[in-house]
């Protein structure tokens, strides 16, 4: 059948090198596309503004913090400050009459350079002492930029994003900011792709899996695990700066604080680590679980289906929404990816009887 891999051969090695080998999968991932981009055309304002722009953008985040935890094996729980330096250096620089395409990419350099002074601060040590260095570079930033005026305007002040344009188109309906922020999405998803594929991609691996048998075989772990950090930090900095201009509008210090850096760390764990679909899918459990077990319980209690307490009410999606999480990962530690993994192998083969051995 056409999702299967009968009839196709590999007598190449570019052949088998192919991100897609079974032909099905880069007409679904086309489509898929498409109707990403058209969009704005059939989805409402409302679910387009609330749910998929967000969701587009925490999946960017997503990756640039897969990159490090994913593929280099590094904990990082101060990811939401690297962000805040896009975010407040994007504004800045526009506002100093930067065009915003290169304001895009100095924001990225500067998050790249204070994360990479961090992770080279932070590489000496593994484990828990990593994410006790990752946790001070979060509070340092965090009391930076709530008490620099120059920066924040004050802890309480709301720094609003200028009017710009990207490429002489403006940003400031809802379907040019949700066009950006899908390319920049777009990028990475393909940029991840391909980089399991370079000689950089296998030495995070290696690096990842044991990084004595790397430097053994010629791999730097420390110069390795360096680029990691300035690589994810700077796709993390532009992931900030789209964020800012794209969704809230306006920047303050509590939009980055130490429970935003928590939930992307459960966006990639939930989905998967190192994985492109899995970042997609773990943003959107995270971001719109929550939102939907709300509405779901509220209109059973409306309905009279669940006769609790308004006070016990509330918390009952988070309770629902932990559970969930912890089911995830027992039944499945590799997340939502495997998961997904699983389902589309056993279409594969179904409906044979070798598909359950």
């Amino acid at each position: 059948m056409f999702y299967r891999l009968s009839g196709t051969y590999h007598t190449s090695y570019a052949a088998d090198r192919k991100l897609w080998k079974i032909p099905a999968d880069r007409w679904m991932v086309i489509l898929l596309l498409i109707l990403a981009v058209l969009a704005p055309l059939y989805v409402s304002p409302l679910y387009l503004g609330s749910y998929v722009l967000p969701w587009v953008i925490w999946s960017a985040a997503a990756l640039s913090l897969t990159l490090l935890m994913g593929l280099a094996g590094q904990l990082h729980f101060g990811f939401a400050a690297v962000m805040a330096i896009g975010a407040y250096a994007s504004i800045h620089l526009v506002r100093f009459g930067v065009p915003f395409e290169l304001a895009l990419l100095l924001s990225g350099l500067i998050a790249a350079a204070i994360g990479t002074v961090f992770g080279g601060a932070a590489l000496r040590v593994k484990g828990l002492y990593l994410v006790m260095a990752t946790l001070a570079m979060q509070y340092l930033v965090d009391w930076v930029v709530v008490n620099v005026p120059a920066i924040s305007g004050g802890a309480h002040a709301t720094l609003r994003t200028p009017e710009v344009s990207f490429l002489f188109v403006p940003v400031e309906s809802l379907a040019a900011r949700y066009w950006l922020a899908l390319g920049w999405a777009v990028v990475l998803t393909v940029f991840f792709m391909n980089v399991k594929r370079t000689s950089f991609g296998r030495a995070l691996v290696a690096i990842r899996d044991k990084d004595f048998a790397a430097a053994v075989i010629g791999v730097d772990p420390f110069r390795t695990k360096l680029m990691a950090f300035a690589t994810s930090s700077f796709m993390g900095g532009v992931t900030g700066a789209i964020l800012a201009y794209c969704f809230y509008r306006a920047v303050t210090p509590e939009q980055f604080g130490f429970n935003v850096s928590i939930q992307l760390v459960a966006m990639v764990l939930v989905g998967g680590l190192g994985s492109v679909i899995g970042s997609w899918l773990g943003a959107g459990f995270v971001l719109l679980m929550p939102i939907f077990l709300t509405n779901v319980v509220s209109g059973l209690a409306a309905g009279g289906w669940v006769p609790v307490s308004q006070n016990f009410l509330s918390h009952l999606p988070l309770m629902i929404y932990g559970a969930m999480i912890i089911g995830f990962l027992l039944l499945e530690p590799l997340g939502l990816a495997k998961i997904y993994d699983n389902i589309r192998k056993y279409f594969l083969v179904w409906p044979f009887r070798h598909a359950r051995s």
